[in-house]
């Protein structure tokens, strides 16, 4: 966050109370073009420009641009930011709103390290994993970007309709379901079972149940199960999610849904 910038920056004074636009966006960890772009869109007009054509900026400014970057992180997008600083009269009233969501993302970043830290202790004294420690303050919106680009706009909207569609407790037992899997690939792996036996293939069967409850009942071909065990490998969030049960166990995976797709699919 650079919500603290206006304190700790409060010396950069370049006439009286008045900022330059270099001076703002050192200030903000920003750069001036952005600053200038935030301008033409009329997020943040200048106290003045001066006879030289540059731009200054007052307290009323750097505060407009406190709240500007807080809602860019939390993911909006500059037209819906401008309809939220169209609707704030009250400078004061903004603020408070903006103490809130700071102490809100606050709350879910804490909840965040507990999470990790209960992972972390549960793996390496080799104890199952629970849903709900797993991923409490996580939200699986945050990808929502990243699926969109991937698999396009439909598969987000119906993906997020099916999950918010489900109850927390059947959230739970689905993301736990994911991770006893995970845990039984683990448990294979170590034990050296071949990715085609009757045991293995049991687990895939398994996973792949679950990919196919995920998209609410379609089932994948074997082109799409098949690249879906190597985006495992490629992306570190998937391979550290399946290699906290035993280095290797990602690849495993990955070969074990190959052999399965090219015998049952």
């Amino acid at each position: 966050m650079h919500a603290e910038f206006i304190e700790v920056n409060k010396g950069v004074d370049v006439q009286g109370t008045e900022w330059s636009i270099q001076d703002l966006a050192k200030a903000a960890g920003t750069t001036s073009r952005t600053l200038r772009h935030y301008g033409d869109l009329g997020l943040l007009t200048p106290s003045r420009i001066g006879s030289n054509g540059y731009r200054y900026y007052g307290q009323q400014s750097l505060i407009r641009l406190q709240r500007i970057l807080l809602l860019r992180e939390l993911g909006l997008g500059l037209p819906a930011i401008a309809e939220v600083l169209a609707g704030e009269k009250d400078t004061a009233a903004a603020l408070r709103t903006h103490l809130e969501l700071l102490r809100q993302e606050q709350s879910r970043i804490e909840r965040q390290i507990a999470s990790v830290h209960t992972t972390l202790r549960k793996t390496e004294a080799g104890e199952p994993l629970m849903a709900d420690e797993v991923f409490d303050g996580f939200d699986n919106s945050e990808y929502k970007d990243e699926v969109i680009e991937r698999w396009g706009r439909d598969a987000w909207e119906s993906g997020d309709r099916w999950w918010r569609s489900m109850t927390e407790d059947e959230q739970k037992a689905h993301v736990q379901a994911h991770l006893d899997i995970a845990a039984d690939y683990g448990r294979a792996h170590a034990a050296g079972l071949a990715v085609d036996s009757d045991e293995v293939r049991a687990i895939v069967q398994r996973h792949y149940d679950w990919v196919t409850i995920g998209w609410q009942g379609k089932r994948p071909n074997a082109e799409y199960f098949t690249n879906l065990g190597e985006m495992y490998v490629a992306d570190p969030r998937f391979a550290a999610n399946y290699d906290r049960y035993g280095a290797g166990t990602t690849e495993f995976v990955r070969d074990a849904m190959l052999a399965y797709a090219s015998a049952r699919l």
